[in-house]
């Protein structure tokens, strides 16, 4: 059963509200994330504490000019892209690298809109074709785990590829999610749902409800949410143990606070099947109220955005703390509140 009301609030105002010291200076949870990059700012104003619009998008403006987004923004080559041009593994060649990149500046919240997206994004609509199928960038290619984060992409910055989302739809399995393998595997991927979900929702966002996409989506969300967004239909076991460490970036793996933090962007209503995963997310937050990056996966790392395996991640901490402000939210009756701590 889904912790009590009480419960809930209590340990949510408990997660942020515990002081630790940063040198010599107390702070909030909530402080340590203002206190970050734009980046992280933004979300946290939003997300966490209700800033008001203008002030949250103010702070938005500056991921493009500022810190890890403006960085990621440079470092981008017109034939490259972001890759080291050996063609090594997937993250070196330019479309992986793309991808890649433009994920990372999308969970930054790069304004679409922003001149230096329009640059950076019109380089590689113009220049870059997939490694598989030699398809333009954002005409997707052959799997549905990489044509997914394609889809969500090209919503987000305003180059939508309808012919991509019909093959998704197509592609869709008979349990409710989708698998890079099939049609060998008839059983869906985690890994491969949670890619293509983000880019159902993303595309529902940018062109509208559409009933298709819509009843899509929802099977796919049924698909985590019966298997408690980490266990086995037919055993009831854990999956994968590796799904109950939390990371950033997180490429194309699943964890479970990244199907929570996708369950909670279209506002699925949080019922008993996720009980047990929000208390993995409370087991998993630090004596200080701080969630730590727990696995790091292999791929192109730009430059470090945390302190390291190990050590408190603020991006970890921005996610599980808005994950459980939507289930504590919805425990109270969806009126929301504030986090207390946050002043």
């Amino acid at each position: 059963m889904p912790p009590s009301r009480e419960a809930g609030l209590g340990r949510l105002a408990m997660a942020v509200t515990i002081r630790y010291h940063c040198g010599m200076t107390p702070m909030t949870v909530v402080d340590w994330l203002l206190d970050s990059d734009p980046a992280i700012r933004w979300q946290a104003m939003r997300d966490l504490v209700d800033a008001p619009g203008h002030v949250v998008a103010s702070e938005r403006a500056r991921v493009a000019t500022e810190g890890w987004g403006a960085h990621i923004l440079a470092l981008q080559d017109p034939v490259r892209q972001w890759s080291d041009g050996s063609n090594s593994s997937y993250i070196q060649t330019p479309d992986g690298s793309a991808t890649f990149a433009l994920v990372l500046l999308r969970d930054m919240g790069l304004d679409p809109t922003s001149v230096q997206a329009r640059s950076a994004v019109a380089l590689i609509r113009d220049k870059v074709t997939h490694y598989e199928g030699g398809r333009p960038f954002f005409a997707g290619e052959v799997e549905p785990c990489i044509n997914g984060r394609v889809l969500a992409l090209g919503a987000y910055f305003d180059e939508p590829n309808k012919e991509v989302l019909c093959r998704l739809l197509a592609e869709q399995l008979d349990d409710g999610g989708w698998n890079c393998e099939a049609p060998k595997s008839r059983r869906s991927s985690f890994h491969t749902t949670i890619c293509v979900l983000e880019g159902l929702l993303a595309y529902e966002r940018a062109r509208g409800a559409d009933a298709r996409v819509t009843e899509a989506r929802m099977r796919g969300e049924e698909y985590l949410l019966q298997r408690r967004l980490c266990r086995s239909l037919s055993s009831g076991e854990v999956i994968d143990p590796a799904w109950t460490q939390f990371s950033f970036p997180v490429g194309w793996h699943y964890d479970v606070l990244r199907g929570l933090d996708y369950l909670r962007g279209p506002g699925v209503k949080p019922d008993d099947r996720i009980s047990e995963a929000i208390e993995l997310v409370e087991k998993n937050r630090s004596e200080d109220g701080r969630w730590l990056l727990q696995r790091v996966h292999s791929g192109q790392i730009y430059f470090e955005m945390d302190e390291g395996l190990g050590k408190p991640s603020r991006w970890n901490t921005l996610r599980a703390l808005r994950v459980l402000k939507w289930a504590a939210a919805e425990e109270e009756g969806g009126a929301g509140f504030s986090l207390p701590g946050a002043d």
